[in-house]
């Protein structure tokens, strides 16, 4: 039973810029040769029409760039090609006609039924392609020289990542999230400079947290949730802070250890500048409203089991999970310099100490979770300036006192504050039951299934 902490969860398939455009393309009819090639491609597919919204629809009548997950240029060439969620099964071969469409720039795979099928050197050939789904092996190797985007995310793909990631390696995005890869994290990806977004999350893969990427400067999203790496995240040897543009990191569900190093909270410019936070939100709520906008990638967050697509945010969305590990010791002070933080869970572990004040600091935060740890003391006052908070969890550990006043805290339900029994005030009154916990899975963390989590 995969896990759900209480807060703003992400799956990522990942953002790299913050404009949205609405889908108006503008293109000539399609070219004759391309529609051939594109019907000569569904003929030579494994798919059930029965699960088909796209491939089904394809018919030498219409104008094929109004098809269905075709994007065509204002030349009439096909540059995009998203077949995702269409029950193909199989394989391609050297001969197939997508390789025909040397115009294409974007292709999309995903969820289907690829599994262990063999795919052929011949994704070579499309050198303006941004790759997603299944990833075929030469991809790796020399297809990541000019490969920015790679989108495998569910594909049920299994062993480890092999290959070696060359130093000319020019991706950007690499997600292989929910599969069944195990192993450890290739040394060669550090050859990967210019990633911004690295996704693993969901698997099975293996060993201590990546201190040797520390050279990939750019980083925005790091992903490595519900895997089995094990150990502290402290670098040692490594001076300067690790990912300065880091938004998202998600580490939740592993079995992480030791204490929180004060300077991982350190120098984070990518969590620290909140001067546009007014605009930020509205233009969150905006695309989480509309959906007919054209975009390269995105974030999924699910909130209380609603799965929300945030379209080109990356520049305005920042989180920390490091929920159901085993991590100890205080919280750090220096959480609090992450002025534009909106996401923080640091729940299910074994945190001892108080919550510092400098928590206070994080005006822009709008969900915290710091629940199921041995945190004691009272709860610091300076928590009411929190007006943007909306999701709230300090349940069952050690906290005493009263709960301070605020227009905000006393908005939050007593399950927010329950398990904590020197804690008095309102929303908890003197004569309230306390709540049994909810009960612990069989590797003793507790499962909360309509809560907020990242997946």
């Amino acid at each position: 039973m995969r896990i759900q902490s209480v807060t703003w969860f992400f799956s990522i398939i990942i953002t790299l810029t913050i404009l949205c455009f609405i889908i108006t393309p503008v293109h000539s009819q399609c070219l004759e040769d391309q529609k051939s090639l594109l019907l000569q491609l569904k003929n030579g597919l494994q798919f059930d029409p029965d699960s088909s919204a796209k491939l089904v629809n394809w018919t030498q009548s219409n104008d094929c760039c109004q098809w269905n997950g075709v994007t065509c240029d204002h030349f009439g060439r096909v540059i995009g090609l998203d077949l995702n969620t269409e029950s193909i099964s199989g394989g391609l071969n050297h001969s197939s006609s997508l390789f025909g469409l040397k115009f294409l720039q974007e292709l999309n795979l995903a969820y289907n039924n690829f599994n262990s099928a063999q795919f052929p050197s011949s994704f070579g050939i499309l050198t303006n392609l941004r790759f997603s789904g299944t990833i075929p092996p030469c991809l790796i190797g020399t297809g990541v020289v000019t490969i920015r985007v790679l989108n495998l995310q569910n594909n049920n793909l299994t062993g480890n990542i092999t290959g070696t990631f060359p130093k000319c390696c020019a991706l950007r995005t690499l997600d292989l999230s929910e599969n069944l890869l195990e192993g450890h994290v290739p040394k060669s990806l550090a050859n990967c400079a210019n990633a911004e977004v690295l996704n693993l999350g969901i698997n099975n893969i293996y060993g201590t947290f990546p201190c040797f990427l520390a050279n990939l400067s750019r980083l925005r999203v790091l992903v490595l949730r519900s895997n089995k790496f094990q150990g502290n995240i402290s670098c040692r040897g490594i001076h300067n802070n690790i990912w300065p543009n880091l938004q998202i990191i998600d580490l939740a569900l592993n079995n992480f250890s030791g204490i929180l190093p004060p300077k991982f909270f350190l120098q984070r410019k990518g969590m620290m500048d909140g001067t546009n936070a007014k605009s930020d939100r509205i233009h969150l709520l905006l695309v989480v409203e509309f959906q007919s906008v054209y975009y390269e990638d995105s974030v999924t967050i699910t909130h209380k089991g609603s799965a929300m697509e945030l379209v080109k945010i990356l520049t305005i969305f920042t989180a920390i999970d490091f929920s159901n590990n085993n991590f100890k010791g205080e919280i750090p002070d220096t959480v609090g310099d992450l002025k534009s933080l909106y996401v923080l869970n640091l729940s299910h572990n074994s945190l001892t100490g108080s919550i510092p004040s400098s928590v206070g600091n994080l005006t822009q935060l709008g969900s915290l979770d710091l629940s199921w740890n041995k945190l004691d003391g009272s709860i610091p006052v300076t928590l009411a300036r929190l007006t943007f908070l909306a999701v709230l969890n300090l349940s069952y550990d050690q906290l005493v006192g009263m709960i301070p006043r605020g227009p905000q805290l006393q908005t939050f339900l007593e399950t927010s504050f329950i398990g904590n029994k020197g804690l008095w005030g309102a929303p908890l009154t003197p004569c309230c039951k306390e709540v049994e916990p909810t009960t612990p899975t069989v590797d003793g963390r507790q499962s909360n299934t309509d809560e907020d989590g990242i997946n």
